[in-house]
């Protein structure tokens, strides 16, 4: 039997429908054919299995236990998720029975998983291949059926995927048990999620409010001059002309090279007024624009948050709708803008699709230029995916609606514009220089709109005010300046994130890298979080009460905000989450080891579980504990302690009662046994140390003892670093 397992029902029905008949029809599965021709096909429902949770791998680990973390399953595991046992079961026949299996997952790295693991788990020994189809149009399944692929091929995409599972497992669960166990010490109720990808981008929204919120305005001025031509034969159009920042003045400029400064101001605007001077650049072009490429899907979730406002998860939804239900569109989950240039081909009914389906866009339909052939089809810049256009079918599966036209429309406009011709803009720059000043005005307009005409416009009854051409002076020709002037403006705070700003923050977290090595790195990359989980990941941090909205924007509750300044600088930036993103990535084009990449980042769990446990709020330096300097910890667990009422007096309690029963009396001087001090981790096992006495003196030993029985010297209340004694 040839067995065919897709990622999802819609991609299996297509699969089917391409292969021959007749057709039966089973629970979770379709056979096709007859004879030699035979096979069946079946489908996932996303992912069928999922990592084991803790208590799996430790009955212990159920608790949820500062003195446990980190937890590092030494082997790992999967189970089936409840929810889709059934079809799991079936597929565990069928695979028994096979003796081909051809994966038919999605083409990314998930989609690659999903159904490998599948396969692994019933232990298959039936050769497996691989078919990649990004169009669910019988004629694209049908081909893509006809050149499977050895599934081994694609096995590093596979450890990719597996990788950034349990790298998602391992960072994700310690840090919000040690999070959600440090805030419950304080008294805190709920849960303290922290993600690998969703943390910085939650800090990214709380470092724009909180950017917004401590801003304060400074004013700036602008100085501008009015120029005309000295010459009689030269063109005596006059222009206005705006001052350029110079070195000598770089005391008074702010870091965007704003003038801060009146009182220079009017020193510059005095000493050009009336005063004779040079055009030292002339610059006059009409530039060509091509049209912008098809869509990847971040860039159609930003155009479209930005044109209709909706919402990151919302744009996916309704294309993945147009995807499967209506197979208009291809392949929605792409992070690629580019076409197989074995595509070409199909653009006649393509076009033609559009004008049946858009009504609105037949005029551009008919006007297309089918001869022209832009950049967005080459073959070197498609990988598993290729970006998303429409298909070649004429009609939907049903009524559309509103958010469904709107996204097919904007992702028939861009490709519709690949066969438009180019824009072309007149430009125009004059440089001037008057004493040690220099001025320059700019033109610039649309001379040919050529694929414009099938942009969106935001706002279609406003209409900008043309610009005066500037006169075609030509360098060393003089000029005069007939007036000057100042205007006073205010700085402006960033605007808080939208839906679609936050969305271009992620795929170009770059900009927000203060290292200029590693900015170069992420340039390279997708950004945070890949094209399928961006909006999921926002979708998220709203269920968990770290976002909220304001109207259009996205700002971060008190929650978010109280996280973040508790998180070290490392977890809540997108330094290193994005360049693990990176590590993926070349996890996938086989340069980079998956076990290597794990080990690194348990080493880094390490070292975020290695500070004081206590009330996180300690920014990059890790949770403080929020007590006096003078309040003792529990000599059990060194949590920090209350002072409660007992039936002999006030007393210091643990605050991880009744977990943990730690007490010690009402002491005027801080404790002998250092639980005043910071906590301290165990070299060994990074649990707390306490300061004990023994028959020699002092020495500090391990809270965790007798599970672990390291001991340290004491060096004048603290602990020496050479180590006494380990298990």
């Amino acid at each position: 039997m040839h067995l065919y397992i897709a990622e999802k029902p819609s991609l299996g029905r297509a699969i089917a429908a391409a292969l021959p008949t007749p057709h039966q029809k089973g629970q979770g599965w379709i056979r096709c054919g007859q004879g030699d021709q035979a096979a069946t096909v079946s489908w996932c429902i996303g992912h069928l299995l999922e990592p084991a949770e803790p208590a799996r791998y430790n009955p212990a680990w159920k608790k949820w236990r500062l003195e446990d973390l980190p937890l590092f399953p030494e082997k790992w595991e999967v189970m089936p998720k409840d929810s889709v046992r059934q079809q799991l079961k079936v597929l565990e026949s069928l695979i028994r029975q096979a003796e081909t299996i051809t994966h038919a997952g999605d083409p990314d790295r998930e989609g690659q998983l999903l159904v490998d693991e599948v396969i692994r788990y019933f232990g298959a020994s039936a050769p497996v291949k691989r078919v990649l189809i990004n169009d669910l149009t019988p004629a694209a399944v049908a081909k893509a059926l006809q050149s499977p692929k050895d599934n081994r091929e694609f096995r590093r995409l596979s450890h990719s995927a597996l990788a950034r599972q349990r790298a998602d497992w391992l960072y994700g669960i310690n840090l919000t048990r040690f999070y959600t166990l440090s805030y419950q010490q304080q008294g805190e109720q709920g849960v303290y999620s922290v993600g690998r990808v969703q943390t910085p981008v939650l800090g990214l929204v709380v470092e724009r409010d909180n950017t917004i919120e401590n801003f304060q305005p400074k004013p700036y001025f602008r100085i501008e001059a009015r120029f005309k031509a000295q010459e009689e034969e030269a063109d005596q159009q006059s222009f206005t002309a705006r001052w350029l920042p110079d070195d000598q003045f770089q005391d008074h400029l702010d870091e965007d090279n704003r003038l801060l400064s009146r009182e220079v101001a009017e020193q510059i605007a005095q000493s050009v007024q009336s005063r004779p001077g040079t055009i030292t650049e002339s610059r006059f072009r009409d530039r060509p624009e091509a049209p912008p490429l098809p869509f990847s899907l971040s860039a159609l979730q930003i155009e479209a948050g930005r044109l209709f406002r909706m919402g990151a998860k919302d744009v996916l939804d309704t294309a993945q709708n147009l995807y499967e239900r209506h197979q208009l569109i291809t392949y929605p989950r792409s992070d690629c803008r580019y076409l197989p240039e074995g595509h070409y081909g199909q653009r006649e009914q393509v076009v033609r699709a559009v004008g049946r389906v858009a009504p609105e866009l037949q005029k551009a339909c008919d006007g297309a230029d089918l001869e022209r052939k832009t950049a967005a089809w080459n073959d070197k810049q498609v990988d598993a995916h290729h970006a998303i256009i429409p298909t070649s079918r004429p009609t939907p599966n049903g009524k559309l609606s509103a958010a469904e036209q709107k996204i097919y429309g904007l992702i028939s406009r861009y490709y519709l514009m690949q066969f438009a011709a180019d824009a072309v803009h007149r430009e125009g720059k004059l440089t001037v220089r008057v004493a040690e000043h220099q001025f320059r005005a700019t033109e610039t307009a649309i001379l040919v709109p050529g694929w414009k005409t099938l942009e969106i416009k935001l706002r279609e009854g406003r209409t900008e005010p043309e610009k005066t051409p500037l006169p075609r002076l030509g360098k060393g020709e003089p000029v005069f300046c007939d007036d000057s002037s100042i205007a006073e403006r205010r700085t402006q705070p960033p605007q808080h994130f939208t839906d679609a700003t936050l969305l271009s923050a992620m795929t170009n977290i770059a900009r927000f890298v203060t290292d200029a090595e590693l900015r170069k790195t992420l340039r390279e990359t997708d950004g945070l979080g890949t094209e399928a989980t961006r909006a999921a990941i926002i979708d998220t941090l709203f269920k968990r009460d770290y976002l909220y909205r304001d109207s259009r924007h996205i700002r971060a509750t008190d929650k978010g905000k109280a996280l973040i300044s508790a998180l070290p600088k490392s977890a809540s930036t997108p330094d290193r989450t994005a360049v693990w993103e990176a590590t993926l990535e070349s996890i996938r084009r086989g340069e980079g080891d998956p076990k290597t990449f794990l080990e690194t980042l348990k080493k880094e769990i390490r070292g975020f579980l290695n500070r004081p446990q206590g009330q996180p709020g300690g920014g990059s330096t890790g949770p403080e504990t929020g007590a006096p300097e003078n309040q003792p910890h529990c000599p059990k667990c060194r949590a920090p302690m209350l002072e409660r009422d007992g039936k002999f007096g006030r007393f210091y309690a643990c605050t991880r009662y009744p977990d943990c029963r730690g007490t010690r009396p009402l002491e005027e001087a801080s404790p002998q046994d250092g639980t005043s001090q910071k906590p301290i981790p165990c070299p060994h096992c990074f649990s707390p140390l306490v300061r004990r006495k023994g028959k020699k003196g002092w020495f500090w030993g391990c809270s965790n003892f007798p599970g672990c029985r390291q001991t340290l010297d004491d060096d004048n209340g603290k602990p020496a670093v050479r180590l006494r004694k380990s298990t």
